[in-house]
């Protein structure tokens, strides 16, 4: 019997502060270890600015094509957080105050602090459930199969801890990597041969220049260990023979 399939996801990155270079991405490279601690397989990364249609159009097509979609940005009190609302543009619902998101924003301010721009952090498309913050309250939301968090790092990995719950798993994926000071291009015809006889097993090849003169780590990845191994086992001897001596680490 052939196994499940992995799930998959994508990621939209919303925000015109990460197309301008003036804040980096690093929500991207936490999701993507989250969702393969989890068997996830994150197919597509994606980056959008604050324009509504734009947010629409790349959530349409990513939500479609995937199990799962992980968007970051864009849900804060200010008139450039708009994400709320593409999504439910997106999705062909309305948006209103969330009784719960209200309360629970309510309870964190002063009185008088809770004004009409904070309030729009609890407006939350018809149909969704919350994502809980347990950093700044204002929380994030799920509709069908896509996952609305904040940009804020530390406020995204909380809402990531907290929606990990209701993802599906799959297999892990094991990897293995083979160091050797050489260059690839010396050994890239023996690469494409042996990643020709194991489809199963992803084999990159990642240069390096240093000090001490050109490297490469060699990166074996797959599903079934065994495999994984004798793949790994295959790049060592392949570096061998050019000359060199490997080195390897598991993950």
């Amino acid at each position: 019997m052939n196994p499940q399939p992995a799930p998959t996801a994508a990621v939209l990155v919303i925000g015109d502060e990460i197309l301008s270079g003036r804040t980096q991405d690093t929500n991207s490279n936490t999701i993507a270890k989250f969702l393969g601690s989890l068997g996830i397989d994150l197919k597509q990364i994606r980056v959008v600015g604050d324009v509504e249609a734009e947010i629409v159009a790349a959530l349409n097509a990513l939500r479609a094509r995937y199990t799962y979609v992980f968007t970051t940005g864009g849900i804060g009190p200010t008139h450039d957080d708009i994400t709320a609302d593409a999504v439910a543009h997106a999705f062909g619902v309305g948006i209103d105050y969330h009784p719960e998101a209200l309360e629970m924003l309510a309870a964190r301010f002063k009185p008088g602090e809770f004004n009409e721009m904070r309030r729009r952090m609890a407006r939350i498309p018809a149909g969704a459930n919350l994502v809980k913050n347990t950093v700044s309250t204002a929380p994030g939301f799920q509709i069908e199969n896509v996952f609305v968090m904040a940009g804020v790092p530390m406020i995204m990995q909380a809402m990531l801890q907290e929606l990990a719950p209701r993802l599906a798993r799959g297999a892990l994926v094991h990897a293995v990597t083979v160091f050797a000071p050489i260059g690839e291009g010396a050994i890239a015809a023996e690469l494409a041969q042996l990643q020709r006889g194991h489809v199963t097993v992803a084999i990159g090849s990642y240069p390096a220049f240093g000090p001490g003169g050109v490297s490469v780590q060699l990166v074996a990845r797959g599903r079934d260990v065994a495999e994984v191994e004798k793949v790994a086992q295959k790049l060592e001897q392949i570096v061998r023979a050019a000359g060199v001596q490997p080195s390897r680490r598991s993950s």
